[in-house]
């Protein structure tokens, strides 16, 4: 059975409103998981306007849900030093008692100029693609290890060095939290092999494109001895409050094509009652 979640962006809105949508999907157990994004300036409607980082208020909507499966769509690993990532979404697990879906990906694509700026906002470094895909390898070694290593360790790679890493506590679910990650690179699909529980491909796109790459990644699991059924398909489908239409034969096709974990894209503002009508005009018809 395809399992249903909604994604709202923390930009664009108050925190209220943010909340309401995810305590009432809460309720709904049609809805089975929500996700924010991962920037830190908006990168759509005003450049200008709100936007809330997005683990600080993953642990706030965490500590106020209490069914919800909820994660970031998705971290870039550009952002934050992988062993404070571990930590933090260590954090995060405890305090929403064992419901963290991890995920992460490379970081913004260096041709996407609203999603570029913010790092040279903050003052980040935004390396070519290669380093970028190398580190998140190595990144995902080192935070696993985190997780599970009952003892301290040191780590030295090609782009991450640590001495005496460790992590106390452990998150609640073990081994660790289910691992997501987001892309659609042939690059990223082989860490995905490697790495992943599930697997994000954002954007959407032609079907024949999705199918294409579903098959790639099943191709690189059977190179490394890996049965490819082992990963959750995910996708990112937007939503139009006034014609659901389109939505709908999105998700059928994005089922048959695989894709059984569907994440709903809902746009600010969030109407009232907007779970309740992702629920009953999405979600219900589609099943």
């Amino acid at each position: 059975m395809p399992s249903f979640g909604i994604m709202t962006a923390p930009q664009q809105v108050a925190y209220q409103d943010v909340l309401r949508v995810w305590q009432e999907a809460d309720t709904i157990p049609e809805i089975e998981h929500a996700w924010l994004f991962d920037h830190l300036l908006p990168i759509g409607g005003d450049p200008d306007g709100p936007i809330f980082e997005g683990w600080t208020l993953l642990s706030a909507l965490a500590a106020q849900t209490r069914r919800l499966r909820l994660g970031l769509l998705v971290t870039s690993n550009r952002v934050r030093p992988p062993a404070m990532l571990a930590k933090i979404a260590t954090t995060v697990d405890v305090v929403s008692g064992g419901r963290l879906d991890f995920g992460i990906g490379v970081g913004s694509r260096p041709g996407h100029p609203l999603a570029l700026r913010e790092y040279l906002a903050h003052g980040l470094p935004f390396h070519d693609t290669a380093h970028a895909v190398g580190s998140l390898a190595e990144a995902l070694t080192v935070i696993r290890r985190l997780w599970t290593s009952p003892e301290p360790f040191d780590f030295t790679g090609d782009y991450l060095q640590l001495t005496g890493a460790f992590g106390n506590p452990k998150p609640i679910q073990r081994p660790h939290p289910p691992i997501m990650i987001g892309g659609r690179s042939s690059a990223t699909l082989r860490i995905v092999a490697q790495h992943a529980d599930l697997w994000n491909i954002p954007g959407g796109g032609p079907i024949t494109d999705l199918i294409a790459r579903s098959a790639l990644l099943d191709r690189y699991c059977h190179e490394i001895g890996r049965d490819p059924a082992s990963i959750t398909r995910s996708i990112h489908l937007p939503v139009t409050y006034t014609n659901p239409a389109p939505t709908r034969a999105a998700i059928t096709e994005a089922i048959t094509a695989g894709f059984h974990h569907i994440i709903l894209g809902l746009p600010a503002p969030f109407p009232q009652n907007a779970a309740r009508w992702v629920a009953d005009e999405l979600i219900t018809p589609t099943t």
